[in-house]
């Protein structure tokens, strides 16, 4: 058997394509992009289920990384089943199955985050045609500039601009004209003919086109726009202009590319800024990264880096001298202009293949500040190029900045590492047997990778015979935040085993918490569920609702009174409430981060949930499944938040049993 669904069983579009291009497996959304019915996709090339150039390209990707073994990403337009063709970043990454059989996994890329990251490849080649490019979303009725020609970056004096500003702008005549590019129907205009007047009085007169476009698979549609100036009078004031409006735009660019940097939280996220960035920012026609870890040297590219050059930096020792390598020893940037100074300063490359052209290299270690490189960016010109002296200095800044961002994630990881291990020592192994119940419990650390949260769960048998659930969230994501979880959830424990009931339970750890004068309060909902009966009391400390589900389909969402969060208050109290478990039901209790997130209320997060536990169990699926239901229904809140998952099953005393799959 093989791992082929755990590459397939996501949101995004994916496909694996076998190392000769063709397409072996897909999942549905790569089917809808693709506008193509999954029967007529399999067993096909992938470079001929794209258009043209785009088809060359999904071709050129997939080849690559099949040959280099190495992840390599490019832009690329899908046909889309809407009326808009779809704008998505690929990734290409070799991965090898159980049994050894090799295939290239492909798959969109999340740009919510950097959609300008997109239209990087157009806005190159309309700057290569002497072309504008700008978008308009018809839904907030903004123009966006995105860049092009540095002169026509001169008719955005403030960018976004809203539709209003460019109609009054537009000569009176022409404004219908104007009316038939924005067409909400129209999925590409013909070129027409406008006159607009700047904000310094003179007439351009431009020849514009939109066109329809989706940016990701999962994006908005909007107009993308392609401008060209046909204006005869060129004046020095034009010029001067010109020359501001592309200073202006490599300000932005140049910021962009920044803020990208300082908000990567991941190390896969900052290559993923950096290879989309790069080459673009000074104007090159590829780009590669290097990190150091470990004592090796860990490379990807972008796909206009050639292959023979790839190749020179993979697998090589650190001691080797190459340009590369000799940045990161030295810390010292390599600006290589042409061939023949490549030659001079490394005569034993001169039987590197990729060498048989004129080229350019321009290498930059990245440096945190006073510190030893953590690797080095290479961009590659594929023709001769001397960078000026401000380029240079731009390139290092920011390279450092990378160094920067790259040993802050690490340390961050590490502090992660140390949190995760922390929080799962201190997660309970349930126990293989409790009455009257099957028990299923799931855990799912931050989404964003870089904090650990205090979330909980715990079940086990009081002494009176109950069985008592608990499911909790500390506040706060860090290691004292995990330490603090595991000391609620072992004094509620040892309480238990004195205490009658739930809020009795709640009521002293909450005295406990607060005697400590930690900074720090948790939410927590307990029960206490006779096995004999199915009768359940439980008690709650301002925590989320619990989720009732049926072998029928149906559900309840039981909100219990709550009481205020342990620890904030003295003497609070816990009201108790009771109601029966019908057999064969199941008690589903989450943390928020489950059902709660930016755009999704509680009470509809809830009721998803709910939704998807009462269909597993009309479904037939074992506790595990159910809980596996439940944890995946967080994605659909997309929440950041850590999740805790906690079901319960009420089954005949004489056929229960418990199975206690947790899984982080």
């Amino acid at each position: 058997m093989d791992n082929t669904d755990q590459f397939l069983r996501r949101a995004e579009p994916s496909a694996l394509v076998a190392l000769d291009g063709t397409v072996r497996s897909l999942n549905g959304a790569m089917v809808a992009i693709l506008d193509c019915p999954a029967e007529d996709c399999m067993g096909r090339r992938a470079a001929d289920l794209l258009p043209d150039r785009q088809g060359v390209a999904i071709g050129d990707l997939v080849a690559h990384t099949a040959a280099t073994k190495r992840l390599a990403m490019r832009v690329l337009e899908f046909p889309g089943a809407g009326r808009a063709p779809v704008i998505c970043l690929v990734e290409a990454r070799a991965v090898t199955h159980t049994g050894g059989r090799q295939e290239v996994w492909v798959r969109t890329r999340d740009m919510r985050d950097d959609l300008g990251g997109l239209l990087i490849p157009f806005r190159m080649a309309a700057q290569a045609a002497d072309l504008g490019l700008c978008t308009y979303a018809p839904r907030d009725g903004q123009f966006e500039w995105h860049g092009g020609a540095p002169r026509l970056s001169a008719l955005f004096p403030v960018n976004p601009l809203p539709l209003s500003w460019v109609t009054e702008h537009i000569h009176e005549a022409d404004r219908q004209a104007l009316e038939e590019l924005l067409n909400p129907d129209s999925a590409q205009s013909p070129w027409a003919r406008l006159r607009f007047r700047t904000e310094h009085g003179d007439w351009r007169h431009l020849t514009c086109q939109t066109r329809r476009i989706q940016l990701g698979h999962d994006g908005s549609e909007r107009l993308f726009a392609l401008i060209r100036d046909d204006t005869q009078r060129e004046s020095h004031q034009q010029r001067m202009l010109a020359a501001l409006g592309a200073e202006r735009q490599r300000t932005d660019e140049t910021a962009a590319f920044s803020s990208a940097l300082i908000a990567a939280t991941t190390e896969d996220e900052l290559r993923q800024v950096i290879l989309t960035h790069l080459a673009a920012a000074f104007h090159g026609a590829g780009a590669l990264l290097a990190f150091v870890d470990d004592g090796r040297l860990h490379v990807s590219s972008d796909a206009g880096i050639p292959l023979p050059l790839a190749d020179v930096a993979q697998n090589v020792p650190l001691d080797t001298p190459t340009p590369l390598l000799d940045a990161i020893r030295s810390g010292t940037p390599q600006f290589i202009a042409d061939r023949a100074e490549y030659l001079r300063r490394w005569p034993q490359g001169i039987s590197e293949p990729w060498l048989g052209r004129d080229a350019a290299l321009s290498i930059t270690p990245l440096s945190p500040s006073g510190d030893q490189p953590l690797g080095a960016w290479l961009v590659f010109h594929d023709r001769a190029h001397r960078l000026a002296a401000d380029e240079r200095a731009l390139m290092v800044t920011l390279s450092n900045l990378a160094g920067q961002a790259l040993k802050r994630i690490r340390a961050q990881q590490a502090q992660v590492e140390l949190a995760t291990a922390v929080q799962h020592s201190m997660l309970p192994a349930l126990p293989e047997q409790l009455p009257g119940l099957q028990i299923a419990a799931r855990y799912q650390g931050s989404c964003a990778g870089l904090d650990v949260g205090g979330d909980w769960y715990d079940a086990f048998e009081t002494p009176d015979g109950a069985v008592a659930l608990v499911i909790g969230d500390v506040q706060g994501h860090d290691v004292d935040a995990a330490a603090f979880m595991g000391q609620v959830r072992a004094s509620m424990r040892a309480i238990a085993a004195h205490a009658p009931d739930p809020g009795t339970v709640l009521a002293h750890t909450n005295e406990l918490l607060v005697t400590m004068d930690v900074a720090r309060f948790a939410t927590c909902t307990m029960l206490y569920v006779d096995p004999r009966d199915g009768k359940v009391t439980g008690a709650s400390a301002g925590h989320v609702p619990l989720v009732c589900a049926y072998d029928d389909g149906g559900y309840d969402i039981r909100p219990l009174r709550c009481g205020t969060p342990l620890g904030i208050l003295p003497e609070a109290a816990y009201p108790l409430e009771e109601f029966t478990l019908d057999e064969n039901a199941a008690l589903v209790m989450v943390t928020d981060g489950a059902v709660e997130g930016p755009l999704v209320t509680l009470e509809s997060g809830l009721k998803y949930a709910a939704t998807r536990a009462a269909q597993a169990l009309r479904d037939g699926l074992s506790t595990g499944r159910t809980a596996d239901r439940v944890l995946a229904a967080a994605a659909h809140v997309d929440q950041r938040d850590d999740v805790a998952v906690l079901v319960a099953r009420r089954r005949h005393l004489d056929h229960a049993s418990s199975a206690c799959v947790v899984s982080g």
